[in-house]
């Protein structure tokens, strides 16, 4: 590693995924160093936006932004990263690209199209999916599956829809009150929520329409949305230089400056880390804006001892849209809310422009 502050020189950072987190360091930094992103598509996607745009195709030309609109300094490698060593991350297209500082941000696999043209197809394909459609199963009553049954229901009032989840109560990550109450306004909006019953997707046999439930019911729909779990996306660093580093889950284990544990010069952030915290958008760009502190310290040949210390977020904060104007909220002390307060804070817009402008775009752009 050369000397920070050497003439001529700016040192080489490489961040490897271009989610939340990942963005947002690569935009923070841009100027500070030699900036490389590493990420399996073109663009980057608000993912709290994700579901509207299935209910609003056009959406998406707010919410899908190519890297290099709001990166106009940075070196943009369109490629999945399958190995790291101590001084090089390489590519699945053949890239060998060297690094003075790393930042693992790959969150999360999503399987998702390469190009901001093919990403918005597949959003204008899944809305003609649910439009002509008369029923729709969704698996999985996390907060994905609960969105996705809102906009549908507000969007689709006539549409039929079945909300199948495993657990003995919606969103098990926040408090009994706020399911308890997402619960009711679901099913008053004619959702029908079958609860503690896994769905076997197996069971569905071609051109039928039934879906078989772990309690033997029979359930008919036009089609299904699965909003399970995603697995990690951490599997691409077993056999590598960091394999040590993940824990029994696949987390890439951390310090306090969000560096991980052993490695000065590497930093992991957003859900694929460690820290014992809900895994939620907002709470990846606070360590990215923590991750891009310290390394602006570091790149200026600044002491560690000025680095600043990311502390986990301690109670479950959440804030779950429900349709265009009304949504459920979590805050401290388990205080709960639903109905149109809450959807004034994130329903009608989701947070899309306040993203866009953190990224130094119009907000209101396309």
């Amino acid at each position: 590693m050369a000397a920070a502050g050497e003439e001529g020189w700016r040192q080489r950072l490489v961040v490897v995924g271009g989610g939340v987190a990942g963005a947002l360091v690569a935009k923070s930094l841009q100027f500070d160093s030699d900036v490389t992103l590493i990420d399996s598509k073109e663009y980057f996607e608000i993912p709290w936006a994700e579901l509207r745009t299935m209910v609003e195709p056009s959406f998406g030309k707010r919410t899908v932004i190519n890297h290099e609109d709001y990166l106009n300094n940075v070196r943009i490698i369109a490629s999945k990263a399958v190995n790291i060593s101590s001084t090089d991350v390489y590519t699945e297209d053949g890239c060998q690209v060297p690094y003075d500082y790393l930042v693992i941000a790959t969150g999360h696999l999503d399987h998702v199209p390469k190009t901001k043209p093919e990403r918005l197809n597949q959003y204008q394909s899944e809305y003609e999916k649910i439009k002509a459609a008369r029923s729709i199963l969704i698996v999985g009553g996390g907060p994905t599956g609960v969105e996705l049954a809102g906009e549908i229901a507000v969007d689709f009032p006539d549409k039929k829809v079945t909300l199948v989840h495993s657990g003995p109560r919606l969103m098990e990550f926040i408090g009994p009150n706020a399911s308890n109450k997402t619960l009711d306004w679901l099913r008053a909006k004619g959702v029908e929520v079958k609860l503690e019953r896994s769905v076997n997707l197996q069971s569905l046999s071609a051109g039928s329409g039934k879906y078989q439930t772990s309690a033997g019911e029979m359930i008919e729909a036009d089609c299904h949305f699965l909003c399970i779990g995603k697995p990690l996306g951490s599997s691409w660093l077993k056999g590598t230089t960091l394999e040590a580093n993940l824990d029994k889950n696949g987390r890439l284990m951390v310090d306090e400056h969000l560096r991980v544990k052993g490695h000065k010069n590497i930093f992991a952030i957003g859900d694929i880390t460690d820290i014992q915290e809900i895994k939620q958008g907002f709470l990846a760009q606070q360590h990215a804006s923590k991750a891009a502190k310290n390394l602006q310290i570091l790149l200026a040949g600044g002491n560690e001892s000025k680095m600043v210390t990311y502390k986990p977020f301690g109670s479950a904060v959440a804030i779950v849209s429900l349709g265009r104007k009304e949504g459920v909220a979590q805050f401290p002390f388990s205080i709960t809310m639903i109905g149109r307060v809450p959807g004034m804070i994130k329903s009608k817009d989701l947070f899309v422009g306040k993203t866009r402008k953190q990224l130094g775009l119009d907000p209101n752009g396309v």
